[in-house]
């Protein structure tokens, strides 16, 4: 394996492997999550690369930034027992130069969820992943459901730009009880750890409930809040049940819908989703 924070180091590199390439964009902390979504690339591609970066742009005044878990001599040695052939770990000045001032925006999708509750994060997502599929040029780039309206955000960005690659979306993984994994789970106590299994909880619910026929959206939203209001350490900021594609709310689902949802437990915001 090889591992670089030099840019004109990462691009020699690259140039040199001939085969198919993956690539696996990161913020580093990673996890069993993390580790699916290489071995899925390692059993596609030639070549897999990831990158760990934990990407400024994408955190708002206020957000975890700082304090965002940064466990490199552990990822480096995870990437490299998952037989990972390239590593990017560059400094914030070597991605935004002086003086930078280049943003993708897309427009729609952005606008929200995710977008309405964290305003700026997804002009700084997509900003991030083009850079990163500029410089890696790779065949496929693979990310994690769990993170739905971000795969939504750039596979239109994929689809907008014209970038040569395939967006490759991998299940989420999840702990025994339910719980998405995460890098942000670090921040939970035992107690919140625990509570955090309210979110699966209230997808599961309104799942079932669709499972039984139940079509109205409103009601399985109801039925999300619900679950979530009986979880004393869990505070909703939003539940939703969306078009999978527009991320337009629904009022009745004649197809698929995404169910999904932000949960503070104590003082971390956590997401999840299910795919109906």
């Amino acid at each position: 394996m090889q591992a670089t924070s030099s840019l004109s180091d990462l691009r020699e590199i690259r140039s040199s492997m001939k085969g198919s390439f993956g690539l696996v964009p990161t913020m580093g902390a990673l996890h069993a999550g993390h580790a699916s979504l290489v071995k899925r690339a390692r059993a596609e591609c030639s070549y897999v690369g990831v990158s760990i970066f934990v990407n400024p742009s994408q955190f708002g005044a206020g957000e975890d930034l700082y304090k965002y878990p940064r466990t490199i001599s552990r990822d480096l040695e995870m990437l490299e027992g998952l037989g990972v052939d390239l590593v990017w770990t560059p400094a914030a000045e070597t991605v935004y130069g002086e003086g930078f001032q280049t943003w993708v925006t897309v427009d729609e999708l952005s606008a929200f969820l995710e977008g309405k509750s964290r305003p700026g994060h997804f002009r700084g997502v997509a900003t991030i992943v083009a850079k990163l599929l500029n410089i890696f040029l790779p065949d496929k780039a693979y990310f994690g459901q769990k993170d739905a309206q971000q795969t939504a955000v750039i596979g239109r960005m994929i689809q907008d730009l014209n970038f040569p690659v395939e967006l490759v979306v991998c299940p989420t993984v999840r702990d025994g009880d339910g719980l998405a994994l995460s890098s942000r789970n670090a921040y939970l106590s035992p107690s919140e750890r625990k509570a955090a299994t309210v979110l699966y909880k209230a997808l599961c619910a309104a799942k079932q409930k669709y499972e039984d026929g139940e079509r109205n959206a409103e009601l399985l939203r109801r039925e999300m809040r619900s679950v979530i209001r009986s979880e004393p350490l869990a505070i909703e900021q939003y539940v939703s049940v969306a078009d999978p594609n527009t991320l337009c709310e629904l009022e009745e689902i004649s197809t698929h819908a995404l169910l999904s949802m932000a949960v503070y437990v104590g003082s971390t915001r956590l997401i999840d989703n299910v795919v109906v």
